[in-house]
């Protein structure tokens, strides 16, 4: 129930002939370079077709994403020249897919070579690509076409002829209803390996980069050829590690209910346990859907814009035991307000914090602007390792916080820390990897945009009493530049940016600026691999990647990466 990211094993074998059962049959160059880039939801579906050529010679998907693009291009020109052109391309193209080797509706078996970074099976049907939702690597399958476009389609999985020895039963019970979850039905130790593989993929054909044939845990890393990318960290429980749900809101015919959005709908499907959810949050969602229900509390309606009650949002701290509770409201008042935070204090001792968030806004974005404390304080505790941070409603924590702390501490080692240096943390957010770094550093400086996150960054500064950090409000291009000329520079620079990766000038100041080393944190190994390769292109190597599982039983990975200067 959550919204949350790799890759594959390896494949020498050739993909089997598919049997069709019926139907037809960089730096100066950088903005250069982004410019070229296709929008984001191009880069997902090419990325996906891309994988499956890497590691298995017979699917030609380079040449399917570039296709692509060029009919993304040709899309684009078509909608500057009228409809009449639009209506002739369309003319065009169906007539274009009548000579493809499957149609829609049309069955056939075919075998799956990989897994594309949504999770999908990729096929082939006489070289033409499908994707499978539900299918594993290894397997083969029969599926329905649904439906096709030039170069690739999308098709249902009907039945597994021949089951991969990594498939498993997913033990959610809504898996195929939720979403939240993308691989449950994978057996955990083929996520690790294929979330590695992903970073590979991209890191070879986006970054241009050579990848080491091992996998570091046998190398002299000083003498190696080639970037390493080692095993993924996972978790000894890859459940119940998220610390935050996020609840949408609404009403049947038996009442207020909360769960989870239907399947490409806005449909909200009643849920009582989340298994990557901790328990507690479960416990405080299912009690606060309750007392809504017996008090009559209205349910927001997205569609009329009226109803009360638009997100339950729980927040718990690992370490301290805390919670906090926040009612997204479509207003200020709450009927029985009283009553219901009474009963949330008797059944919940827990709960620390009970707050309500206003957002009267027609929008899917769930937080308004207007935060008040209803009950107890306005923030609780936690400890990532040794450091601790207070939590508001709206600030911004990592989920995952026993991953994160080994993602945090894979960044200090990176950085190679001997209490000397200066470090620049970009993107800093509410001060988390700065604050790690303060305790290994000499001073460390943290630049982030949002002004309320650099407020909780100082505040949790103070509240370890660490003064050697430094947090300013801006962006990254700007603020490090004047720093430059206030007479500081920085041993090492540490980013963490946005699935977008980083800034352009952000890059350049990099540059510019010559750390002896970059300590790159990504959750998106697509963007990572892109501006490595700038870095690269501008002096520096890429030594190691460190892929980390942030979230088990979905396709997202984090990484860290090691960059020295090569002279």
């Amino acid at each position: 129930m959550t919204n949350n990211r790799s890759g594959r094993g390896k494949s020498r074998r050739n993909a089997a002939t598919a049997t069709p059962v019926q139907g037809n049959q960089h730096i100066k160059t950088m903005k250069a370079t982004r410019e070229r880039e296709p929008e984001q939801s191009r880069v997902r579906a090419g990325n996906g077709l891309l994988q499956a050529e890497i590691k298995h010679k017979n699917v030609n998907v380079n040449e399917v994403a570039r296709k692509k693009r060029e009919n993304g291009q040709d899309s684009r020109r078509s909608s500057r020249g009228g409809r009449s052109q639009e209506a002739s391309n369309r003319i065009r193209s169906s007539a274009e897919r009548t000579d493809l080797p499957v149609q829609k509706n049309d069955e056939a078996v075919i075998d799956i070579i990989g897994m594309n970074h949504d999770g999908e099976g990729v096929g082939r049907v006489e070289g033409f690509t499908l994707f499978v939702p539900g299918a594993l690597p290894g397997e083969k399958v029969r599926v329905k076409v649904l439906k096709t476009k030039k170069q690739y389609g999308y098709a249902k999985l009907l039945d597994i002829v021949q089951a991969s020895p990594d498939r498993i039963a997913a033990p959610c019970a809504i898996y195929d209803q939720c979403g939240g979850c993308q691989i449950q039905h994978m057996s955990y130790e083929a996520q690790l390996g294929w979330k590695r593989q992903h970073v590979v993929d991209v890191l070879e054909r986006i970054g241009k980069l050579s990848v080491n044939g091992d996998d570091g845990t046998s190398v002299d890393l000083p003498h190696v050829q080639g970037v390493v990318v080692h095993p993924t960290l996972g978790m000894s429980e890859p459940w119940r590690y998220r610390n935050k749900a996020q609840v949408p809101i609404g009403v049947t015919e038996g009442g207020l209910v909360g769960g989870f959005y239907a399947r490409g709908s806005h449909r909200i499907v009643d849920m009582n346990t989340c298994l990557i959810q901790d328990e507690r949050n479960d416990e405080v969602v299912a009690r606060v859907k309750e007392i809504g229900r017996m008090l009559g509390i209205s349910a927001y309606n997205e569609e009329t814009g009226r109803g009360l009650l638009r997100h339950v949002v729980v927040k718990t701290a690992f370490r301290t035991g805390e919670m906090m509770l926040v009612l997204v409201t479509n207003g200020r008042d709450i009927p029985h307000a009283d009553a219901w935070i009474g009963s949330i204090r008797e059944h919940i001792p827990h709960v620390a914090s009970i707050c309500q968030n206003v957002n009267t806004k027609r929008t899917n974005v769930i937080f308004g602007d207007e935060t008040r404390v209803l009950w107890g304080r306005d923030v609780i505790y936690d400890y990532i390792g040794n450091v601790q941070f207070a939590i508001s409603a709206r600030s911004f924590y990592q989920v995952n916080p026993v991953q994160t702390e080994v993602l945090y501490s894979k960044t200090v080692e990176y950085a190679g820390l001997t209490g000397k240096e200066t470090v620049i943390d970009a993107y800093c957010g509410i001060g988390t990897i700065s604050l790690f770094l303060a305790q290994h550093a000499d001073q460390v400086y943290g630049v982030e945009i949002v002004k309320e996150a650099i407020d909780d960054a100082r505040s949790n500064a103070l509240l370890n009493e660490m003064r050697n950090v430094k947090f300013e409000v801006g962006a990254s291009e700007d603020v490090i530049p004047a720093w430059k000329e206030q007479g500081i520079t920085a041993d090492v620079i540490v980013v963490d940016p946005p699935r977008k990766g980083c800034d352009p000038r952000l890059l350049d100041t990099i540059l510019e600026m010559k750390p002896e080393r970059v300590v790159y944190v990504s959750c998106n190994p697509s963007t990572l691999a892109r501006d490595l390769r700038i870095l690269e292109d501008g002096g520096y190597k890429t030594v190691e990647v460190q892929p980390v599982d942030m979230f088990p039983h979905t396709v997202h990975v984090e990484c860290c990466s090691l960059l020295v200067r090569k002279d």
